[in-house]
């Protein structure tokens, strides 16, 4: 009988927990919130008590697990087991995660970034389809990424690999939250598409729903700009073109200069799905010299919010390989 793996994706609102198999197949998952009051102190504990109550109520024990494995926001050391500025978990201080864990349920512990921890998870079962050579970057809030070559994750010599988001791709562009301006996340994040209508509304003076709601004084999400670009909002294609052009071309550079065999786009934003990678596509064929053109494709992400779970489920199986 192979051994189960626990995955952990801790996240700002939820920690999400998973039973996987040595295959990555989740068997059980559940999820509770995370407690980020009083510096977040209690989180380690609540999730140290879930699992132990969800190994009673499936009768399983240490015994039937090879390894845990996690991932975390902030800045991340896998060696330490540590996590240092998860400012959205009130984790100030550095956070012994590992020491905790290990002792409390007796398993290996392993732990990354959670963007690299995504990465692993969409390479492993997703649409990297178990290839060895795999980017993905995700488009939420922000916009984040994970490197993985030759079936190993790419951290770099401070932990900064993978940092797609910050890729300047428009030198005189939007401040960026970083301190530079003009960085990918600023253009092709829920709020860089927001950037980007803002912007283009400014001088647009023909017919458009957005543009009058967007005078108007309405909230405006990301979603809405694709859905009236669907339904062709002549300002929403302008943002939707201008968002595909700066993806492609942040994407052109990643093949470029790394030739994975795909590039996986995920997180909110990808839900504008093939309309969306229709148009990245066309503007990373053209800045991409022909090899990398002919080899390295572009992929929606396939594993939605499992992705994290079972990335962290990689990292047990990596390290016990």
């Amino acid at each position: 009988m192979s051994l189960k793996i626990l995955g952990i994706d801790l996240g700002g609102t939820s920690v999400k927990l998973a039973i996987l198999t040595s295959e990555g197949d989740i068997q059980q998952k559940w999820s509770i919130a995370t407690d980020i009051l009083d510096g977040g102190k209690q989180i380690v504990p609540d999730i140290i008590a879930s699992i132990n109550h969800h190994l009673d109520l499936y009768q399983l024990t240490k015994d039937d697990f090879s390894g845990i494995g996690m991932g975390s926001p902030g800045a991340v050391d896998g060696d330490k087991k540590t996590v240092t500025g998860a400012f959205n978990l009130n984790w100030k201080e550095t956070q012994e995660v590992g020491k905790q864990i290990e002792e409390a349920l007796g398993l290996p512990f392993y732990i990354d970034n959670d963007a690299n921890v995504a990465a692993l998870g969409e390479k492993w079962k997703g649409a990297g389809a178990d290839d060895p050579d795999v980017v993905f970057v995700t488009l939420g809030t922000g916009v984040g990424g994970g490197i993985v070559l030759n079936d190993q994750l790419i951290h770099g010599t401070a932990g900064s690999a993978g940092e797609i988001g910050h890729m300047t791709i428009e030198p005189h562009g939007f401040d960026c939250t970083c301190g530079k301006k003009g960085c990918l996340e600023t253009v092709a994040s829920a709020s860089g598409v927001i950037n980007l209508t803002r912007q283009f509304s400014e001088n647009y003076a023909g017919e458009s729903q957005l543009k009058v709601l967007i005078d108007d004084g309405e909230d405006i999400t990301s979603k809405m700009v694709f859905d009236f670009a669907k339904e062709n909002d002549a300002l929403a294609v302008m943002v939707v073109d201008k968002f595909a052009f700066y993806l492609g071309l942040a994407c052109s550079h990643l093949g470029n200069s790394l030739n994975p065999k795909y590039i996986i786009i995920g997180g909110g934003v990808s839900n504008a799905g093939d309309f969306l990678i229709d148009k990245v596509k066309k503007n990373f064929e053209e800045f991409t010299f022909p090899n990398v053109r002919q080899t390295t494709k572009i992929k929606l992400a396939e594993l939605g919010n499992d992705a994290g779970v079972i990335g962290a489920g990689y990292l047990v199986k990596a390290d016990q390989n």
